[in-house]
Formats: structure tokens, C-alpha cells, sequence
């Protein structure tokens, strides 16, 4: 039974890629350049699953980990002239080390004090953006130069390349939370998001465990916001705002909280939800406000969680 799950679950995340790798191919300009950028979200949503949707580590301070990638490829490629390359492994370094140095210390609470000392430390990160305006630009923020965004010979900003390296960073954080979902560590994690004494009870490090799973989160983070500012160009303060802390909490629980494809259901449906009601209301977070109504109301799971619980099992 378990071996025929696995292999569905793995047949679906499979043919989720091939279906997005197609896309590119007959999609229009506008709708290829979005979902380029959902892609990109929907990994930083990955990342924050493995802390919130698999650990039950609710965190407000996620902005700090993608901003610590951005800034660490912005600004080196700014002033140091590092490439695109050099750029994703120091934002991979700067989200782990923020990572490991914010957990040390927020791992010391649980529940709303963790919430509360994460979003203390990412505003003191993002009101560092503007005390070191000088180099980050603040609000304004700073344009990556053209001639460092290429990886390999290829310019990141042409939009195929940038729809493939999206699809590839996609294809790469959904392999690592498929991956963590299906071993023995994922499972001792879902055994601390629901019993954390119990499991302590057990004999495991509940704090080592929770520390890995936020590591891991930061560094997808972290690569993730390297790779968004590589890709697209830009580098700002906005990014270190306490929204992009909130974004990848509501992506995940729309699309259902410890799912592998949760994240990424739940990005595009958020980012598409603003992109058209932009169109007729300014009041655009109001219409994803009923829509997170109406999720509650008739799939309190999100909508992958829900779907799991009442007629797929197999989903991880």
C-alpha cells in the first residue's frame, strides 16, 4: 500500500514539472514572465512549509532569510563583482548562518514567543536596510548590473532562460521537501508539530530537530532570495518588510500546510487572485481576505490538505 502511495505521489510531482517545462512553449509573454515569478515565490513558500507545515514552527521573521540571500548576492555583485553563480551560494550561506544564529536563540521559546522573537529580529533586519542606506538604497533599492546576471553563459534575464532557472529552483526545492516529507526526519518533525513533550518523551533532540528544520528553511530562503534578485534584477528594502514574512504563511495554509505542492497551489492562487482583482477594485488584499473566508470555511486544511484528508491519502 505504502509503496503504491509512493509511487502515485512521486508520478504527480513528476508530471507537475513536465507540465510546467511545457508551459514555457505556449504560454503568452505576460503569463510567462508571472509564472516565472510564482515559481520563484512558491519555492520561498517550500521553504517556510518545512518550519511552519512540517516542524509547527509559526515564524513571522521568514523575510529576513530571503532578504539575507538578496542582499548578499545584490550587494557583492554591486560591489564586488561576483557573478550569478557566486551570488546563489552566498545567498544559500547568508540564509543557513541566519538561520542558525536566529534559531539558537528563538528555539529557547515556543508558540507566540517564537512568532514574537522572529518578528523582532526580522524588523531589526529590515530596519538595518535602511541604517545601511548608504549601500542597500532603502525603499529605493538598486538595480543588479546586467553584465553580472549571467550563470553559466546564459543571461538571466532573457525570459526563457529565466523561466527555466525558476523551473529548475522550483524542481529543486520541491525535490528537498519531498524528500524531507518521506524520511525518517520528516516524521519526527510531524511528531514535534503535534506532541513536542511526547516526542521529548521519546528520547529525541526536540531542539537539534527544530534547529535543522529552520536551517533547511533558511537556506532555501536564502537561495531563493539570491535567485529572485538574480533573475528579475532588483534588490529593496521591501523585501525585508514584515509582508513578506506574512505572504509565504498565507500561500501555504491556501494551498494546505505540509503538503509537498501546497506552496506552490497556494502561490498561485493568491498571486493571480491579485492580479486580476487589481484590474476592476484597488481594494485587491480585500478579495483574498473573502477567499481566505471561504478556504476556512469549506477547506479548513487548505486546499491540498483537504483533498489529502478526504480522497487522496497518498499526498505527502
Amino acid at each position: 500500500m505504502r509503496s503504491r502511495w509512493a509511487n502515485k505521489a512521486t508520478v504527480l510531482h513528476v508530471g507537475v514539472i513536465a507540465v510546467l517545462f511545457a508551459l514555457q512553449f505556449v504560454l503568452p509573454e505576460y503569463h510567462h514572465v508571472n509564472l516565472a515569478r510564482v515559481m520563484v515565490l512558491a519555492s520561498f513558500a517550500m521553504g517556510y512549509n518545512i518550519a511552519f507545515g512540517y516542524t509547527g514552527l509559526l515564524s513571522l521573521g521568514h523575510a529576513m532569510f530571503f532578504a539575507a540571500g538578496l542582499y548578499a548576492a545584490g550587494l557583492m555583485a554591486q560591489f564586488a563583482g561576483v557573478s550569478a553563480a557566486g551570488g546563489l551560494l552566498l545567498g544559500v550561506a547568508a540564509g543557513l548562518a541566519l538561520a542558525a544564529a536566529v534559531g539558537c536563540l528563538a528555539l529557547r521559546t515556543t508558540g507566540v514567543s517564537f512568532m514574537i522573537v522572529t518578528l523582532m529580529f526580522a524588523q531589526a533586519a529590515f530596519l538595518a536596510t535602511f541604517y545601511f542606506g548608504e549601500y542597500t538604497r532603502g525603499d529605493e533599492g538598486f538595480v543588479i548590473p546586467s553584465h553580472l546576471r549571467h550563470l553559466f553563459g546564459l543571461f538571466l534575464a532573457e525570459p526563457a532562460t529565466r523561466y527555466f532557472v525558476a523551473l529548475s529552483l522550483f524542481a529543486l526545492c520541491l525535490a528537498i521537501s519531498f524528500a524531507v516529507a518521506r524520511s525518517s526526519m520528516g516524521r519526527v518533525l510531524a511528531a514535534i508539530r503535534e506532541n513536542e513533550e511526547r516526542t521529548r518523551m521519546l528520547g529525541y533532540n526536540v531542539f537539534l530537530y527544530k534547529l535543522v528544520a529552520l536551517t533547511i528553511s533558511g537556506a532555501m530562503s536564502g537561495l531563493v532570495g539570491a535567485a529572485y534578485g538574480m533573475l528579475f534584477g532588483y534588490v529593496g528594502a521591501t523585501f525585508a518588510s514584515i509582508q513578506y514574512s506574512i505572504f509565504p504563511l498565507l500561500w501555504v495554509l491556501m494551498g494546505g500546510a505540509a503538503t509537498v505542492l501546497g506552496p506552490f497551489v497556494g502561490t498561485l492562487l493568491m498571486f493571480y487572485l491579485v492580479d486580476i482583482s487589481s484590474g476592476f477594485t484597488s481594494a485587491n488584499m480585500l478579495i483574498v481576505g473573502l477567499a481566505l473566508i471561504g478556504l476556512i470555511l469549506f477547506f479548513p486544511k487548505g486546499i491540498l490538505g483537504s483533498l489529502r484528508e478526504r480522497a487522496a491519502p497518498w499526498l505527502p
